[in-house]
């Protein structure tokens, strides 16, 4: 996807993460991630927006801490959560395409990691305050979904941190229905190798659209179709969460 479309995604999905919370209200649990309340979920992503927007504003070429959770609550926790989405999606939109900083999964350029990484962060935490405001979800689009199954993948999974391993080779299919787009992920002791395409034979395939797709393998709701092994849509569902520390 190109750089303006996710900015332009990133926004939209902070406006409508705010609008659930504040409908929800911040003591309201939130069910995708039970140990969390709507506060918590503010907290996270507005610190995760902050940390973000300064490697791109500030060109830190390293590592940088982020600035940790506010205690602000209420009215004023739902202020510093929308003023810092506007600072990343305006830091983002402002940014030379060729601004050096730090990142952490291969992209065309840093200022397209970010983009892509804050456009998916935020709705994946946009479906969480919804699921605590309760009602129809906003849909995910499928392209978009299909781009964040790639990043989720591709990136996320096969750094050295993920933990979906198998003690024998496995190979894990993930088709959606309504692209042309097919997944062959291959686990094994190391950590999993996905590819485009029907690669090998898959001892589990899960299936479904695009965006039950991306939300399930986020661990935001049930797998529709799984074919198979079972097993290994289990062990995804145990060990592929993706944490902050």
């Amino acid at each position: 996807m190109e750089i303006a479309e996710l900015i332009r995604s990133l926004d939209r999905e902070g406006g409508l993460l705010a609008e659930a919370a504040e409908e929800a209200g911040v003591d309201a649990k939130v069910p995708t991630c039970p140990e969390w309340q709507v506060r918590d979920l503010l907290r996270h992503t507005g610190m995760v927006h902050r940390w973000a927007a300064a490697f791109v504003a500030e060109g830190h070429t390293s590592y940088h801490p982020d600035g940790g959770l506010p205690e602000l609550d209420g009215s004023a926790l739902l202020t510093w959560f929308r003023d810092g989405h506007r600072r990343l999606v305006e830091t983002l939109a402002t940014a030379t395409p060729d601004v050096e900083c730090w990142s952490f999964l291969p992209a065309p350029s840093p200022l397209a990691f970010w983009a892509r990484r804050q456009a998916h962060e935020t709705t994946v935490h946009r479906v969480d305050a919804e699921s605590a405001r309760g009602g129809t979800p906003t849909a995910v689009p499928v392209d978009f979904a299909v781009d964040g199954i790639d990043e989720l993948l591709l990136g996320f999974h096969a750094r050295g941190r993920s933990r979906v391993r198998t003690d024998e080779p496995r190979v894990l299919r993930v088709r959606a229905s309504d692209s042309d787009v097919v997944w062959s992920v291959r686990l094994s002791a190391e950590p999993p190798a996905a590819e485009h395409g029907e690669v090998a034979d898959a001892d589990c395939e899960l299936a479904g659209t695009a965006a039950q797709l991306y939300l399930a393998l986020w661990n935001r709701g049930p797998f529709p179709s799984v074919t198979g092994d079972s097993s290994i849509a289990t062990l995804w569902r145990e060990r592929s969460g993706v944490t902050w520390n």
